[in-house]
């Protein structure tokens, strides 16, 4: 076959295409371009809406992009429809294509849905204390998918969102304050009254601890070598662990000087020896 020849036939075709479908193929491109505004226009809307929400800009982009995209998608799916073109196989293939792609990314869909829950409804932000997935630390980052913690000897820990909202999560600067409970033995033979008036002056002497809520100064339990004294103060939250330690270094030297006994397990064992010699 001539190419020469070929070529007129396939223009000749393309030209009687475009006197019978003009009307059609104008309005798909005017509907494709009007189409392509409105969702740049609603992509904006949406942007703006977010960011007045106060919403994580991690998630507004995200989701403003998403939306742009299904928009676009639409857009373009219409277009065609206009121009004639069966669209229900386009729209089945794109569906087969959705459920496939989400079969083989479940568990980063799982992990960026529970990052969405993360960010909207905050139960802790960057900077927070927290243990949550299993790792304790401090949050240094919260993406769609996964969260940066870093822990107190200073490793980084990339926890996937999914761990963390599909758990148990404890935000320990959530709140101002916090108790320290720490619990102190003494021996049977100590001076129970002076025990506890020395735990009240040490406790009284910090001023990193508050006055308000009353600190509770108690007896705990007749253990079997001691008597366990509960000490109960509240502090700031950020004064939670050096207020723990320089109690137990405080007690320790004061009841040394006061002479109170701190007891420690011990077991007497007694050896009876029956009468007679021994074979």
């Amino acid at each position: 076959m001539d190419v020469q020849a070929l070529l007129t036939g396939m223009a000749d075709v393309a030209i009687l295409w475009l006197q019978e479908n003009l009307l059609s193929l104008a309005l798909a491109i005017t509907l494709f371009v009007a189409g392509r505004w409105i969702a740049n226009l609603l992509t904006k809307v949406i942007h703006s809406v977010l960011m007045r929400a106060k919403v994580d800009n991690i998630l507004v982009d995200f989701l403003s992009g998403l939306a742009k995209a299904a928009m676009v998608l639409f857009v373009i799916v219409a277009a065609l429809t206009q121009l004639g073109v069966d669209t229900t196989s386009l729209i089945a293939l794109i569906g087969a294509a959705g459920i496939a792609v989400g079969l083989a990314l479940k568990d980063s869909l799982q992990n960026f849905a529970s990052g969405v829950m993360l960010i909207l409804f905050r139960p802790f932000k960057a900077g927070d204390f927290i243990d949550a997935g299993g790792v304790m630390g401090i949050v240094e980052r919260i993406t769609v998918f996964s969260t940066t913690l870093r822990t107190g000897d200073n490793k980084e820990v990339i926890v996937p969102n999914g761990s963390i909202y599909g758990g148990t999560i404890t935000n320990y600067s959530a709140r101002e304050t916090r108790r320290v409970d720490m619990i102190f033995g003494i021996g049977y033979d100590a001076d129970l009254l002076k025990a506890k008036s020395v735990l009240r002056a040490i406790v009284d002497n910090d001023e990193r601890i508050l006055k308000e809520p009353e600190v509770l100064i108690a007896i705990a339990e007749l253990a079997d070598s001691s008597v366990n004294i509960i000490v109960r103060p509240w502090v700031k939250s950020g004064d939670y662990w050096p207020v723990f330690w320089d109690m137990q270094e405080k007690v320790k030297l004061t009841f040394d000087q006061e002479g109170i006994s701190i007891p420690f397990p011990q077991m007497d064992v007694h050896l009876n020896q029956a009468d007679g010699p021994l074979s």
